[in-house]
């Protein structure tokens, strides 16, 4: 039976606390990343500490499709099936197509390379929004040591088509910014950093305004960089589910916590899959686990996702 904190009955109908979690992969240092792939049933997502992508399914259980894996981080699925990869030794976002072509989306900013895209979303108009802590600057664990650059941790966009690479928020917006995630309707923007998450509204060309603390208090201050606000998604309701101190938080858009799904290990991201998107996969330090729920993805990131193996 899962142990649930401050549970709400608003949790209860959305996931059954009779389940136990189910272990599908394991023998990890750090994983994180996780993509649900349903042309083949499949989920990709990396290693981090041992700089290799992984890809599981329940016939073949887990395979190395690269290594190294330039240290990737968060990937997702834009419009028209392509890969999107936050890569933390070259501090680029790139894209990663289905016939195995790539390119750069994204490395600068105003002639300055960015510090270490660790998380990515794409609208379904195409533009892609990432954010920027320098985390893979620090050392040989999650990055290469080297100068920081640029100056500060951002969140950026670059437009749908291409273009420069846009800064969305104030340079002194956030400590590190980090997972990121739209509403359903795509008009508001979660970001999530160490003191917790903001909101950001949504414009038509993509930029963002009136930034608001939904809920914080949600990182682990015993022991810094350990549980500490991370991947999030968003259900087709609303509610924001976030990795953080404990397990997953599950926050509603009014920014009042449902309950925290405790977890064994350190919970670092989180996706929905399988045959019915019911499934959430969640990377937790040396394994990864799954759960059934009674809700999925918003139907806009369950298309795109469905797209994937799409040239």
């Amino acid at each position: 039976m899962l142990s649930i904190l401050s549970s709400t009955p608003a949790l209860e109908s959305l996931i059954n606390p009779a389940q136990e979690f189910a272990v599908i992969a394991t023998g990890f240092q750090f994983t994180e990343g996780p993509v649900w792939t349903p042309t083949d049933g499949s989920l990709i997502f990396s290693d981090i500490r041992n700089d290799t992508r992984w890809r599981w399914t329940a016939e073949q259980g887990a395979t190395i499709t690269a290594r190294p894996n330039r240290i990737g981080n968060g990937m997702t699925v834009e419009p028209g099936g392509a890969l999107l990869v936050c890569e933390h030794v070259t501090s680029s976002v790139v894209r990663e197509y289905p016939d195995g072509r790539t390119d750069v989306v994204a490395f600068h900013y105003d002639g300055t390379y960015l510090n270490s895209p660790n998380d990515v979303v794409a609208r379904s108009d195409g533009a892609i929004y990432f954010s920027d802590p320098d985390y893979g600057r620090w050392d040989h664990v999650v990055g290469v040591h080297r100068k920081l650059e640029l100056g500060f941790q951002g969140v950026f966009m670059v437009p749908a088509g291409g273009g420069p690479t846009r800064l969305l928020v104030n340079e002194d917006e956030f400590d590190q910014p980090n997972g990121l995630c739209f509403s359903p309707d795509e008009s508001v923007l979660y970001v999530d950093d160490l003191r917790g998450i903001r909101a950001f509204d949504v414009a038509v060309d993509g930029s963002l305004s009136h930034p608001r603390t939904i809920h914080e208090g949600m990182g682990d201050t015993k022991n810094p960089g350990r549980g500490n606000p991370d991947g999030m998604r968003c259900d087709e309701a609303g509610n924001v589910w976030c990795t953080a101190r404990g397990g997953v938080w599950v926050i509603s858009p009014e920014g009042d916590l449902l309950g925290i799904i405790e977890t064994p290990e350190t919970a670092a991201n989180l996706t929905w899959g399988g045959d019915d998107f019911r499934t959430l996969f969640l990377c937790t330090s040396s394994s990864v686990r799954t759960l059934r729920t009674q809700v999925g993805p918003a139907p806009r990131v369950r298309a795109m996702v469905e797209e994937r193996g799409v040239v």
